[in-house]
């Protein structure tokens, strides 16, 4: 079940476009993009990049990947896909294998089920803010709540997936690990250099870029 954990905690997060109005003004997109954005670089920088240096016990990995992931994006752009979504849940397919390494550890009797369960819990809290990033925008864009709901929800069910394969692949994939991480985190800067900061660079903007700077942040080091 610990696995599943940052699943519903997604899940959580994407139920709030389930309260918002359905005329939405300039202003409430204004203050939720400045928000994603800051969500979307702390978590970038904490969750994915930090980890990967340290997995590796160098700044390679996590120079190739982040490359890697914003040519990636450049190449998907082109076809004008949704990238806010794309990136979010290209970052949760490694997020959830770290958690997958984690009740591995677990299972060789290297961690204790108290510890597997404290990095699991931490990563769905974590999660409630992204899933609110991915679904809230999307209803602004004119997507109905419930279809945007559901594809803020989809977008963690590739977490326990994650964890599942890497479980089942540890002694396989735990060396990509590093490469993973930075990878999406490369994907999510792209999205909010490309789609985000233009709409954000006022006052207001960065305002709440910094609120969801420092939430996400701080949610990454008390928890992480």
């Amino acid at each position: 079940m610990g696995a599943y954990a940052p699943f519903f905690g997604t899940t959580l997060g994407a139920a709030a476009v389930l309260l918002m109005k359905n005329k939405i003004n300039k202003t409430i997109h204004l203050i939720l993009n400045g928000f994603a954005a800051g969500v979307m670089v702390a978590a970038s920088i904490w969750s994915l990049l930090i980890p990967s240096i340290e997995q590796s016990n160098s700044f390679i990995p996590a120079v190739v990947g982040f490359i890697i992931g914003i040519v990636f994006l450049l190449v998907i752009n082109r076809r004008k896909s949704d990238l806010l979504v794309f990136s979010v849940t290209l970052h949760n397919i490694p997020e959830g294998m770290a958690v997958g390494a984690i009740f591995a550890a677990y299972l060789a009797n290297s961690l204790s089920i108290m510890q597997a369960f404290i990095v699991s819990l931490g990563i769905t809290i974590q999660n409630i803010p992204e899933g609110a990033i991915i679904s809230m925008p999307l209803k602004i864009k004119g997507i109905n709540k419930m279809k945007s709901f559901i594809y803020g929800m989809l977008s963690g069910l590739v977490e326990p997936i994650g964890a599942l394969i890497m479980m089942l692949t540890l002694g396989y994939m735990l060396p990509l690990l590093p490469y993973l991480l930075s990878f999406a985190a490369g994907a999510m800067m792209y999205v909010v250099i490309k789609e985000l900061l233009p709409e954000v660079s006022t006052d207001k903007g960065i305002v709440f870029f910094t609120l969801g700077f420092c939430l996400m942040m701080a949610l990454d080091v008390a928890l992480g």
